[in-house]
């Protein structure tokens, strides 16, 4: 991935960006640093290649590998979180 963002002269983060934008899906990408924010919003003067859109499309697991969402321990875990603001 670091790859393929240094060919446009970007970061990887803002390759994964690009990557969902080009197939039509919203990100809201999350920072509360102001380097990251300007770097999240550069990402509308590059376009992938067909072949680094398939090459990034290729690094899909199919599954998150930092949590199961089909479990159901996991969304009884999930509802138990509290929210205190």
């Amino acid at each position: 991935m670091a790859g393929i963002g240094e060919k446009y002269g970007k970061t990887a983060a803002q390759a994964a960006l690009r990557w969902n934008v080009q197939r039509g899906v919203v990100v809201i990408p999350k920072s509360t640093h102001k380097e990251r924010m300007e770097e999240n919003l550069n990402i509308w003067d590059f376009k992938l290649s067909d072949e680094d859109m398939e090459a990034i499309g290729g690094l899909d697991l199919g599954h998150s590998e930092i949590i199961d969402h089909s479990l159901a321990e996991t969304a009884k875990w999930l509802n138990g979180w509290k929210n205190d603001t």
